[in-house]
C-alpha cells in the first residue's frame, strides 16, 4: 500500500490560509495610502517616495518595538481588534519624539497555526493606527510555525520608519536648566509592565473577565486591552508651531529612565508626583501588588505617556497646541542642573 506524498498542509503550513489573510488585509493596506506610498500589498519590498513626501534634505529615523506579555491578556479575552493599535503606537510615538513624521510601517505576525479572523482583526487595529498617524501600510510578513507556539497564540513585532528635516532633528542641543517640562497624560498601561501586572492579578487570584475593581462597568480584561495613546498627530503639531526642544516616551524603564534619554549632560529632570492625578491603574496596582513607588516609576508610565521639554517663555503656545489636539496636559517639573550624566530626580508621591 503506497501513502501520498507529504505536503507542506500536513506538516501544519496552509499557505491558502496565508493568501486569503492577504486579500482580507489589502484594503485596510489601501485606506493608508498617503504621498510617497500607494500602501499596495503583494510585492517583494514595499516602496516609499521621500521626494514626493516632500522633504529636502531628510533624516531617516526608524523604530522596532512589539507589545511584550500583553498579548497574553488578549489570548485570555478571545480579543484582537486593540493589540494591532498598540503596535503601531509603540514605534511610532518612539520616531515622533525625534522631531520626525511617521511614513510607513510593516509587521511580522508569527503564529502555530494561522487562522484569518483574528489575523485580520489584528491587523485592522494595525490599519487604524496607522492611518491615525498618517504613516502608510506598506507590507509585513505572516509566518506559521507548527510547533513553536502554542495552538491560538501568536506574536507581534512591528517597524516603522520616518523622516524628519535635518535642521529640526530632536532633541535639540540647547535645553538648559530651567526649562519646563510637560507632561501628557497616558490612558493606562499603554504596554508596558503586563508581566508585573499579570502577577499581581495571579497573586490576588483576579478574574480577567470578571468586573474591574477600579471600573466595575467594564471587565478587568477588556481594561488591561485598553490601547497605547497614539501621540504622533498632536507632537507633531505642537513641534511646528515652535519651541519644542525635546520629547521622551515614556514605556519601560518609566520616567526614571526614558526622560534622561533626551537631556544634555549636566542636566536633570526634577519632576513632581503630585503635579498630575494618577490613573485610577497605578493607584490599585500600588494598593493591589504593594508595590513600592520606585518599582512603579521604573516599570510603568504612571500617568504620562510622553513628556515635552520647552523654554518656558514656549510653554504656554505648547501647552496650548497639545490641549488643542485633544491631550491632558500638566506641567509637571523643569530642568535643572545636574553634574555628570543626566538623571531624572523625583518630588513628592504618587497619590490616588
Amino acid at each position: 500500500m503506497t501513502s501520498s506524498p507529504p505536503t507542506y498542509l500536513d506538516a501544519g503550513v496552509d499557505i491558502d490560509a496565508g493568501e486569503a489573510l492577504v486579500d482580507a488585509i489589502k484594503p485596510l493596506a489601501r485606506a493608508t495610502r498617503r504621498s510617497g506610498a500607494d500602501a499596495s500589498l503583494g510585492g517583494f519590498g514595499g516602496l516609499f517616495d521621500l521626494a514626493a513626501a516632500g522633504f529636502k534634505d531628510p533624516i531617516l529615523v526608524a523604530g522596532t518595538d512589539g507589545v511584550g506579555t500583553k498579548l497574553k491578556i488578549a489570548f485570555a479575552m478571545d480579543r484582537h481588534d486593540t493589540i494591532g493599535i498598540d503596535l503601531v503606537a509603540m514605534c511610532v510615538n518612539d520616531i515622533v519624539v525625534q522631531g520626525a513624521e511617521p511614513l510607513f510601517f510593516l509587521d511580522y505576525f508569527a503564529t502555530s497555526k494561522l487562522q484569518v479572523k483574528p489575523a485580520t482583526e489584528v491587523v485592522r487595529g494595525i490599519a487604524a493606527a496607522c492611518a491615525e498617524s498618517g504613516c502608510a501600510l506598506i507590507g509585513g510578513e505572516t509566518a506559521e510555525m507548527p510547533g513553536l507556539y502554542q495552538p491560538g497564540h501568536y506574536d507581534l513585532a512591528g517597524f516603522a520608519v520616518g523622516a524628519v528635516e535635518r535642521t529640526d532633528l530632536l532633541p535639540h542641543p540647547d535645553i538648559d536648566p530651567g526649562d519646563v517640562i510637560l507632561g501628557l497624560a497616558s490612558n493606562g498601561l499603554h504596554s508596558n509592565g503586563y508581566s508585573l501586572v499579570r502577577h499581581v492579578i495571579d497573586q490576588a487570584g483576579l478574574d480577567l473577565k470578571a468586573p474591574c475593581p477600579f471600573d466595575p462597568s467594564r471587565s478587568l480584561g477588556d481594561v488591561l486591552l485598553t490601547p497605547t495613546r497614539l501621540y504622533v498627530r498632536p507632537a507633531l503639531a505642537a513641534i511646528r508651531t515652535g519651541g519644542v526642544k525635546g520629547l521622551a516616551h515614556i514605556t519601560g524603564g518609566g520616567l526614571t529612565d526614558n526622560v534622561p534619554r533626551a537631556l544634555p549632560e549636566n542636566t536633570a529632570a526634577e519632576i513632581d508626583l503630585g503635579a498630575w492625578p494618577l490613573h485610577p491603574i497605578f493607584d490599585w496596582l500600588m494598593k493591589t501588588g504593594g508595590i513600592g513607588q520606585a518599582e512603579m516609576l521604573r516599570t510603568f508610565n504612571c500617568g504620562i505617556g510622553m513628556v515635552v521639554i520647552c523654554a518656558p517663555d514656549d510653554a504656554q503656545k505648547v501647552a496650548d497646541s497639545l490641549t488643542d489636539s485633544g491631550e491632558l496636559v500638566a506641567e509637571i517639573g523643569r530642568i535643572i542642573a545636574h553634574e555628570g550624566e543626566a538623571v531624572t530626580r523625583f518630588t513628592g508621591a504618587l497619590n490616588g
